[in-house]
């Protein structure tokens, strides 16, 4: 199954560092972010999974939990946690998926379909391309997905980032421009005529081009 922004996260029940979870009932009615690594023991992941867990207020205050996939045991997971918060100095608190069976890194296209076998035997160069992150709604329809190479460190304050914006966007009915953070002015959709925006921008808004107009962001 090809997967794409707009598609349904594929459902899944997998056993994870703190117990058997059944994906969409894990999510609830809130937003998920889904972030795979190669292999447990990985000098990249190690900094990666312990930045992502000094955001977990962070993402709390989106109304986002954290999932982490790992292709190994639960155990090994359950081993490499420690080593995560020495390095770190945060504690991991969301789960890890053991994806032993590799079921979770096919459903979502991390490896080939018809790939064999299980985790035994694997290393990270074989698991290379489970390096990607998805964004997912509280409807369980993906919002973004990002891939990454091995060797390359994740930047997760840009899965911040861009997380704020989808959120703003549904919400408010606004684009974002480059690089937009949290704050700055936003871009009212071309779908939107000026007769339209002016009910529902009576203040106004600025023209660079007649088809760009920014906005201040609007007030939650």
């Amino acid at each position: 199954m090809t997967l794409s922004i707009g598609s349904t996260a594929p459902d899944f029940t997998a056993d994870t560092t703190q117990g058997k979870i059944n994906f969409h009932e894990w999510i609830g009615d809130g937003w998920a972010i889904l972030f795979s690594h190669p292999k447990a023991f990985t000098p990249v992941c190690t900094t990666e999974l312990g930045y992502m867990a000094g955001l977990k207020d962070e993402f709390a205050r989106r109304n986002t939990k954290i999932l982490g996939l790992s292709v190994d045991t639960s155990d090994d997971n359950r081993r490499w946690l420690p080593d995560i918060e020495e390095v770190s100095g945060n504690k991991v608190e969301y789960p890890i998926i053991g994806d032993t069976d590799l079921n979770v890194a096919k459903l979502y296209n991390m490896l080939p379909a018809d790939e064999s076998g299980t985790s035994e035997g694997r290393t990270a160069a074989n698991n290379a391309t489970v390096r990607t992150v998805y964004i997912i709604g509280p409807d369980k329809k993906i919002r973004a997905m990002l891939l990454y190479p091995m060797s390359n460190g994740r930047n997760f304050d840009e899965i911040l980032r861009l997380l704020d914006s989808i959120q703003l966007t549904e919400t408010k009915g606004v684009a974002t421009p480059v690089n937009w953070k949290h704050g700055e002015d936003v871009i009212i959709p071309p779908s939107v005529n000026d007769e339209a925006a002016k009910e529902k921008y009576p203040s106004g808004w600025k023209t660079l081009k007649p088809y760009l107009r920014t906005i201040p962001q609007p007030a939650d």
